[in-house]
């Protein structure tokens, strides 16, 4: 008998600590950028009991109130009253932001293409660090995400609409989600192993109501039938009680759920947080980008998974490598796809940011539940418009 394959990928609610300062962090960048596109934004937020602080390097025209959006924002996101151990009208909010450092920003104004004079089409911008960034996609769900954490984010997403619709008004905003798949001899999924669900709560519902009302309004609505089983494992609260929750029973950082915000770790990952940052910062650009060439490779049906790395140097707008992996599945050589999306993307970071128009607010609605995937927010990046070209690889 052969023994089971088991992925595991996890996601957590808006409400999440962590997950309050990405939403703080992307909502100052995007009233930044609404106001001066041109921005440099590098926010990072922490939060804990009774406070928020807001930090980093900011080049802006902008006039930004920090401490109404930061309270706006975690108002909205259900911490409105103080009865759930945090609430954003009350809260102390700390800011300590300063300009971008000149030795940073000299090499982002002006490539080093541009200074050698090699650069000669505009698209001057430099990559704003070095570093590493991976996209992934495969053929699992329809939005070509691994279905594991596809499946925790739906089941994130449900836990906060049902609490905020009032459908169970005894949940607060903290909340995990976790499901294992089991593949089979293929690498197919074929069934769900083990689902784990915690919601913070307030303290006059019993544990096995919740488990029922969570059972019945969230994984049922959420998980397909036919990939449950009678051996399916499902945990709720399984410590039995989730009453303190939110900042309140931990601190929250920016960027502390990067696995999260990419593919539940069925991919690799760089190391590079997205949230507080503008799209000069090709942490965020350029695994945007990875993604979509990843995306769109798949989609032609020229590999049934597909990742893509790519690397900078800080200051210079070509990448210095550019990788595609099909894991054995590409349907031609890679070598043949790489060529094609070379001549079919261009990967300098203000080619991206055109590409893609990431000078926009669009940042604090894809701040929770996954910045992959995103078919239902405004995320280009998702756009399938090469998938034409790429079938004539086919041929």
């Amino acid at each position: 008998m052969s023994k089971k394959k088991l992925f595991t990928s996890e996601s957590v609610t808006e409400g999440h600590p962590d997950k309050i300062c990405d939403k703080v962090s992307d909502a100052i960048l995007d009233e930044m950028l609404r106001q001066d596109p041109a921005s440099r934004v590098a926010c990072e937020t922490f939060c804990t009991t009774g406070m928020v602080c807001v930090m980093g390097e900011v080049t802006t025209k902008a006039q930004v109130d920090v401490q109404a959006i930061v309270r706006k924002t975690v108002c909205e996101i259900g911490y409105d009253n103080g009865e759930y151990g945090f609430d954003g009208n009350s809260c102390a909010v700390l800011t300590s932001l300063h300009a971008q450092s000149p030795d940073i920003a000299m090499g982002v104004d002006k490539s080093l293409e541009a200074k050698e004079g090699t650069d000669t089409d505009g698209l001057d911008t430099g990559a704003g660090d070095q570093g590493l960034m991976f996209g992934y996609a495969c053929d699992e769900t329809p939005e070509l995400m691994p279905l594991p954490v596809s499946l925790s984010h739906a089941l994130a997403k449900k836990l906060t609409e049902v609490r905020k619709n009032g459908t169970l008004s005894y949940l607060r905003p903290d909340g995990k989600t976790q499901v294992t798949v089991e593949y089979d001899e293929n690498d197919n999924p074929v069934r769900v192993d083990a689902i784990v669900v915690s919601s913070q709560h307030s303290a006059d519902v019993s544990t096995e109501q919740i488990r029922a009302d969570i059972i019945r309004e969230v994984i049922d609505k959420t998980v397909p039938a036919g990939m449950m089983d009678n051996e399916t494992k499902i945990y709720i609260n399984p410590t039995g009680r989730f009453v303190i929750g939110g900042p309140a029973g931990d601190t929250g950082l920016t960027g502390r759920k990067i696995i999260v915000d990419t593919y539940g770790g069925y991919a690799r990952h760089g190391g590079g947080a997205f949230s507080g940052k503008d799209p000069t910062k090709v942490d965020r650009s350029a695994c945007y980008a990875a993604r979509y060439v990843a995306k769109n490779i798949v989609k032609a049906g020229l590999a049934s998974k597909c990742e893509v790395q790519v690397a900078y140097a800080i200051g210079v707008a070509k990448p210095v490598s550019v990788r595609i992996d099909t894991f054995g599945t590409a349907k031609v050589a890679e070598s043949k796809i790489e060529e094609a999306i070379n001549g079919l993307i261009d990967l300098r970071p203000a080619a991206i940011i055109r590409k893609f128009d990431l000078r926009r607010p669009i940042y604090c609605q894809i701040a929770a539940y996954g910045h992959m995937g995103r078919e239902d927010v405004d995320a280009p990046w998702e756009k399938c418009d090469l998938v034409d070209e790429l079938k004539k690889l086919l041929k």
